[in-house]
């Protein structure tokens, strides 16, 4: 019986999200795959990833700063590379993978623009290399059910939707605290975190949106709308001021009592100047808390979306209206700041409830099934689905750089109908193909 090599990975970017994928092959999958190097901006970033993977019983890797990522990959010579950097540098990752002959893993959004998007679908072009982008919502099992009973006809054909994400002032409040802040690392919520919801209904849906018209503002965080309730003591971030105007400051977040968050960012701030810890009522934010959105699909299905970034739960609400009845979806997911405590239960579930309304018939509860683990039971399917070995999906959910790109083309044509108040067409902006 002839052994099969394990798959060679390397990872670029050893911030909060990279343990969600080396862990994974270090422990559950060290059968199939195996990691070959790390490489990021930051050298005791670097040092501390190192220190976790071997404590989980892997080989130790080598190590390679940003400037030298064409070695690591010269050197190590993997068979993909996975990317979970800052959102803009992505492409910068994903391509030059390709280029020197990899495979591509890319954390969500694949990208936050049209002209990034556009350099990486030249380069899969141009390499006949595959870029696979990690929507994990999409295996969750309350998901995977919605995908049986439209494809089912249960509903008939579907003609709109409305869709509420909530995020609450733990998880929600985060995005203000850290690089995400800044429009120009990640396109904004509606890039980085609603690519989840988007890439949701374009996969439920198996269509493509067609156009969209937004409206958004920031209403709760930063510090004007502090100041319009009152608040009238400020700091720019926590260390420093833990027995300062932070003290009684419920959204802020002490990194130096949490060891992870201490070690990825306390300790390594001296090299790069990036804080963790900053208020999220302080200036410089740029991105949106509030996000309305009207889209319509190209199979003439459309939708209405909203999330909301401080909410006193965090969630979501889906409906369907078809021809012949309607689904109404509620999900409770359990609070958490990213890498503030065990990654397993992150976005793991209080409770999901879907209910089947058919035309002039009774309601019924539809049965789920088990959900486990973080993002509503989805992190440890799509896991396997990366690393493990190959089976097949009558679901079709692993998302290629084509769903990557129809997913944040919602959010980048959001955002431009934001700046400019108009119905803004996706394909003005990038044509994907369709399913």
């Amino acid at each position: 019986m002839t052994t099969q090599p394990k798959k060679r990975y390397a990872l670029v970017g050893t911030g909060g999200r990279s343990y969600f994928f080396y862990s994974a092959i270090a422990t559950t999958y060290s059968s199939t795959s195996c990691i070959v190097g790390f490489c990021d901006t930051n050298q005791t970033r670097l040092n501390y990833a190192l220190s976790r993977l071997t404590s989980l019983g892997h080989p130790p890797v080598p190590l390679y700063l940003a400037s030298d990522y064409d070695r690591l990959i010269t050197e190590t010579k993997p068979d993909e590379v996975i990317v979970t950097t800052v959102d803009r540098t992505h492409h910068i990752y994903i391509i030059r993978a390709l280029q020197l002959g990899c495979n591509v893993v890319s954390e969500k959004p694949m990208t936050i623009d049209a002209p990034r998007c556009q350099a990486i679908f030249d380069a899969v072009n141009e390499t006949k290399r595959n870029v696979r982008v990690t929507f994990n919502y999409r295996y969750a099992p309350h998901n995977t059910k919605i995908y049986e009973l439209l494809h089912s006809g249960a509903i008939g054909e579907v003609t709109s939707v409305h869709f509420e994400w909530l995020l609450n002032t733990s998880h929600g409040a985060d995005y203000f605290r850290r690089w995400h802040r800044d429009k120009r690392n990640s396109g904004g919520l509606l890039v980085h975190k609603s690519t989840h919801h988007f890439d949701l209904v374009n996969f439920w849906l198996k269509t493509r949106p067609l156009s969209v018209y937004a409206q958004a503002d920031l209403k709760f965080y930063g510090k004007e709308n502090a100041e319009l309730r009152g608040v009238t003591k400020f700091y720019d971030r926590v260390r420093g001021n833990e027995e300062g105007n932070a003290k009684d400051d419920p959204f802020a977040l002490d990194c130096s009592k949490v060891e992870t968050l201490k070690s990825l960012y306390l300790d390594a701030e001296h090299e790069d100047g990036y804080f963790r810890d900053q208020s999220v009522f302080g200036d410089g934010i740029s991105i949106e808390d509030t996000m309305n959105l009207l889209v319509r699909y190209k199979n003439g299905a459309v939708m209405t979306y909203s999330l909301t970034a401080y909410a006193p739960w965090e969630g979501l609400r889906v409906n369907f209206n078809g021809t012949k009845g309607r689904i109404e979806m509620e999900v409770v997911e359990n609070s958490y700041v990213n890498s503030g405590g065990d990654q397993s239960l992150e976005g793991c579930l209080e409770r999901s409830t879907i209910l089947l309304r058919p035309l002039f018939e009774p309601p019924g509860e539809v049965e789920i099934g088990e959900a486990k683990g973080a993002h509503g039971g989805g992190d440890d399917v799509l896991l396997q689905d990366l690393f493990g070995e190959p089976v097949s999906d009558e679901y079709m959910r692993a998302a290629s750089h084509v769903d990557g790109a129809a997913s944040i083309l919602t959010g980048i044509a959001a955002n431009r109908s934001i700046a400019t108040g108009q119905v803004v067409f996706v394909d003005d902006i990038l044509k994907v193909p369709d399913n």
